[in-house]
């Protein structure tokens, strides 16, 4: 039996002996009647105890593992409200992350790197959790940097829902020549010659990004249960133990599931998912939602695996593109066979969720819910919601609450901040969500991260940006009247994302009863400055009362893992998340450190001003300070 050893609880002869005891914790429980603790027992999954020493005392069997948290902070295990785990999981060990490098010299170091081990016929992609804005630089690798890093290896580099950067080789892999059309709402970038440079804009559409990645080889057989038990573990790692699966594009249904279906059998998932289904071809929607229908009903499944209901597209027509490099794109007529969708699902019992940017769509889906409330379809007692919602207004908020909705807002605009600043202006951008706004109105609010392909899944990022308003790049885009408290934020990471999935009182919280989920942490969130909530990981996360992540003084004591395969891998050999210190980092090597990253820009603003591609004159610098 692996545990710590821990002087005053001596194991006793009981029947009801607990499988897992943390003691002398700072527990946060997040249950008003006792919101505070500093022990806690877990047996067959489920929390038995919530108290002090001497309440789990009677708990310690002979088989009993202790853990002394060392007047750690505790919390309840996270839940991501809106993550695509599943996709990320069967795309994880193939893909090189730049989440949370700070500088692009450093991201193009391990580009160079990777490509040289990256055997022929693979790529190496860069696939979302990082903004140009992070960067000490504050832009994009050139094409010619990726042809300097890597002359022979496709290279795919994605840049949020904005654009992809690719080298020579990925071209060439692609079959991109000067001949190939424009996808509807995309750009292939060409230059004097007519032939592509290797710049793909989404223009405002997406699909000619992802529609791109999908050429790229995949993962088969065991790899993809490998990658995706990693991923997991990677999610563990920040204190997740719970997340709904927001589905997406290029995710088919039953396929791309079959894999956390049979981790699911075999008792191997080491976090809780509750997922969502969504029409992958234009014009079949309905059909595919009513198969989908005498297949399945909401909440099939288990503790570990449920279904949740449609979404987050109904039907393709409806979708909202959230690139805000772009102007907001206007649909055409969609509401008929949306209607026809949502009343499929609300008839047969299915909750649902709705990717909506813009509160002119949100007011046009409102629209169709009201004509079908006439009917006594809404509110009706299934869950559905809206994520995103960066600019809904008061008056829909209003409407969703009498309807019974609820929404699901995640930190894109960390990553995205600047841009919708630069298109809106920074009124707009301080009420993009307005969070506060949906929390006055009583509206379940649960928090997201909306990984892998634009945000970081790192769900402490997501918690700076509710806490401060702050994007990666320290520009401050929401004031404190639309951000809110470190103790909310933390109910919209837990009890909240139970709540939309059906499991309030089940987890989210800490007392008897309820799954035994729960994280100790690097720092006190509490406690720590604001800028170093970012930099919070878990060192212990318990899910079921199994420890699933280790490290530090705990290290040994989760689950062994099979190796990471193939053995090429970038995460064999970088990891994912790539860590930097907190506000502890000394100044002086702080300074250093941007000192060679503001150098070299200016050495590339140089270039290119030589060649008239820039101003001879250094670039004026976004001072949020004088713009308010």
């Amino acid at each position: 039996m692996s545990t710590m050893p821990v002087g005053g609880l001596v194991p006793r002869a009981t029947d009801n002996a607990a499988d897992l005891v943390v003691r002398n914790a700072k527990i946060h429980t997040g249950d008003p009647v006792r919101p505070q603790a500093e022990a806690i027992a877990v047996r067959d999954g489920v929390i038995t105890v919530v108290g002090d020493d001497n309440d789990v005392a009677s708990q310690v069997g002979s088989a009993t593992k202790v853990v002394d948290a060392l007047g750690r902070r505790l919390i309840p295990g996270l839940n991501d409200a809106h993550l695509h785990v599943i996709r990320g999981g069967l795309n994880y060990v193939l893909e090189l992350r730049w989440d949370g490098v700070p500088t692009l010299r450093q991201g193009l170091a391990m580009l160079r790197e990777q490509a040289a081990r990256t055997p022929k016929g693979q790529w190496v992609r860069v696939v979302g959790g990082w903004s140009a804005e992070q960067f000490a630089e504050r832009r994009l690798p050139t094409v010619a940097e990726l042809n300097a890093a890597a002359p022979d290896t496709p290279v795919f580099v994605l840049h949020l829902y904005q654009s992809a950067v690719l080298n020579r080789a990925a071209l060439k892999a692609t079959g991109f020549t000067r001949d190939t059309p424009d996808p509807r709402g995309g750009q292939i970038v060409r230059g004097r010659d007519g032939e592509p440079t290797g710049m793909l804009l989404a223009a405002p559409s997406a699909l000619i990004l992802y529609s791109t990645l999908a050429k790229a080889p995949v993962l088969e057989g065991e790899d993809k249960k490998t990658s995706t038990r990693h991923f997991l573990r990677e999610l563990n790692r920040f204190g997740l133990t719970s997340a709904i699966d927001a589905a997406g594009g290029f995710q088919n249904f039953p396929d791309n599931y079959s894999t956390v279906v049979e981790l699911a059998k075999a008792g191997q998932l080491s976090l809780r998912i509750a997922y969502h289904l969504f029409p992958q071809t234009a014009g079949q929607e309905i059909d595919d939602l009513t198969r989908w229908i005498e297949m399945a009903g909401p909440e099939d499944g288990d503790e570990w695996l449920r279904l949740n209901g449609a979404g987050e597209n109904l039907t393709w027509a409806a979708a909202d593109f959230e690139n805000f490099a772009q102007p907001r794109p206007e649909h055409a007529d969609y509401e008929a066979e949306f209607e026809k969708a949502v009343r499929l699902l609300m008839e047969n019992g299915w909750g649902f969720r709705l990717h909506a940017t813009y509160d002119e769509t949100i007011r046009r889906d409102l629209a169709v819910f009201e004509k079908l409330a006439a009917e006594g379809l809404f509110p009706a007692g299934n869950r559905w919601l809206f994520d995103h919602a960066e600019t809904v207004s008061a008056d829909s908020l209003d409407r969703i609450a009498a309807l019974g909705g609820a929404m699901s807002v995640q930190n894109r605009l960390s990553f995205q901040g600047e841009a919708f600043v630069r298109r809106y202006g920074p009124g707009a951008a301080a009420g993009a969500p307005p969070i506060r706004a949906m929390l006055e109105r009583g509206l379940t609010v649960g928090a997201g991260t909306d990984a892998t392909r634009v945000s970081t899944y790192n769900p402490w990022v997501a918690l700076h940006w509710l806490v401060t308003g702050r994007t990666v790049g320290d520009l401050v885009v929401r004031p404190p009247h639309n951000r809110v408290d470190r103790r909310t934020a933390l109910a919209m990471f837990t009890e909240a994302g139970a709540a939309l999935s059906g499991e309030e009182g089940l987890k989210g919280i800490l007392r008897p009863g309820c799954f035994g989920d729960l994280a100790v942490l690097s720092e006190d969130y509490f406690t720590v400055p604001e800028p170093d909530i970012a930099h919070i990981e878990s060192l212990l996360t318990v899910v079921g009362g199994r420890i699933v992540y280790a490290t530090g003084e705990y290290e040994g004591l989760d689950e062994e893992l099979p190796p990471v395969s193939p053995e090429w891998s970038p995460v064999a050999h970088f990891g994912g998340y790539q860590a930097t210190p907190g506000t502890g980092l000394s100044g002086a090597r702080q300074a250093e450190l941007l000192g060679q990253a503001v150098a070299e820009s200016e050495q590339h603003r140089q270039w290119r001003a030589r060649r008239g591609l820039t101003p001879e004159s250094a670039s004026s610098f976004f001072d949020p300070c004088f713009s308010l």
